[in-house]
């Protein structure tokens, strides 16, 4: 979850823990078109430019980006950013959905799923502090794993936390990840390494959500 792909630092990680990424079924078309996802209070959507200014409010506080990849420091960053995940979208390797309350229409985080050549799949969460406690992260995290499996044909997705991460871990291990092992020095952040722990989530140990997918333009 930490990893984010927000600068060039962050994509220059070294897989520790290796596991085959492999389809379990014939995937939509994810790459032309992502669905809008449906549960309970949360809608999850694709970035649009227009998030932007609210991702900066919400995701640069230090209580947010202590355990993340330096994130954009400015509208334009994030700007870039967003038109970022639509090409890597399109290539195949990258899906990232902003995370929208119910009765908002700006994104107030972002979950992410990473494929890379010769790497498991991953995925990974980041969202502003006001909403943390409401259930919103639950619901878009059961969302977007959904969307993983059912829709891109995924059988399982990775995730690393700092082991200083109480909330984040706590998170992983809510869900029905299981803690696969130590990563040491995973996560470097303003020249301090982390330790984290590396989490995976099955696509056949996980309960079983009634998410609606919407694939109308949104």
């Amino acid at each position: 979850m930490e990893m984010m792909p927000f600068n060039a630092v962050a994509a220059s990680r070294e897989p520790i823990v290796a596991f085959p990424r492999t389809l379990r079924q014939e995937s939509p078309d994810w790459q032309s078109m992502v669905p809008m996802l449906v549960n309970g209070t949360v809608r999850l959507r694709e970035l649009r430019c227009s998030d932007a200014p609210t991702l900066l409010a919400m995701l640069s506080t230090e209580e947010v980006s202590r355990f993340i990849s330096p994130p954009p420091t400015t509208i334009e960053g994030y700007e870039q950013f967003i038109r970022w995940s639509h090409r890597k979208r399109a290539a195949g390797h990258y899906v990232c959905f902003g995370i929208v309350p119910a009765g908002g229409d700006a994104a107030v985080g972002i979950m992410q799923i990473q494929l890379s050549p010769g790497e498991p799949a991953e995925w990974g969460f980041a969202m502003g502090s006001p909403f943390w406690g409401t259930g919103l992260f639950v619901e878009g995290a059961e969302a977007v794993l959904d969307f993983a499996f059912d829709g891109m044909g995924l059988e399982q997705l990775g995730a690393r936390a700092a082991i200083e991460n109480g909330r984040g871990n706590g998170a992983l291990r809510k869900l029905g990840a299981v803690c696969e092992g130590v990563i040491a020095n995973g996560l470097v952040l303003n020249g301090r390494a982390l330790d984290q722990y590396y989490w995976t989530v099955s696509a056949d140990d996980r309960p079983r959500k009634k998410i609606v997918w919407d694939l109308r333009t949104h």
